[in-house]
């Protein structure tokens, strides 16, 4: 059974830094897209960053390149988030979601309707 578990949230305040931890366990990274998202209330789930290891890919929503990096630990099947210089508007629940690639291309996606398995998510808060 996949399972996906983040940690690492909390409140810190405007430029700040955070790092987001997500520990799967029923599947390895070989051949899975792992992503962050964040749901801000009132707001659609938006893909934050995204990255399938095994072939060296990653990407990033513009409004947090430069600033947020993703990347995995494949010995212990986790994957991070690090964000820095965190601002207001950052504030979010933040999920851990996978998806297995079968065929095509390795890039992974952005959306969250690419991904099968989630994790129940972890709140960031960022004050002024």
């Amino acid at each position: 059974e996949v399972q996906l578990v983040e940690s690492g949230g909390g409140s810190v305040q405007d430029g700040g830094s955070l790092t987001l931890s997500c520990v799967a366990s029923g599947f390895t990274f070989d051949n899975y897209a792992i992503g962050w998202f964040r749901q801000a209330p009132g707001k659609d789930r938006e893909g934050v960053a995204s990255i399938s290891s095994a072939f060296g890919y990653t990407r990033y929503r513009d409004s947090v390149k430069g600033r947020f990096t993703i990347s995995t630990d494949h010995a212990k099947n986790i994957a991070f988030l690090q964000m820095n210089s965190l601002k207001p508007e950052d504030t979010a629940i933040y999920y851990c979601a996978a998806y297995q690639f079968y065929s095509g291309s390795y890039i992974p996606g952005l959306d969250s309707w690419e991904y099968d398995y989630w994790g129940p998510g972890t709140q960031v808060t960022v004050s002024s």
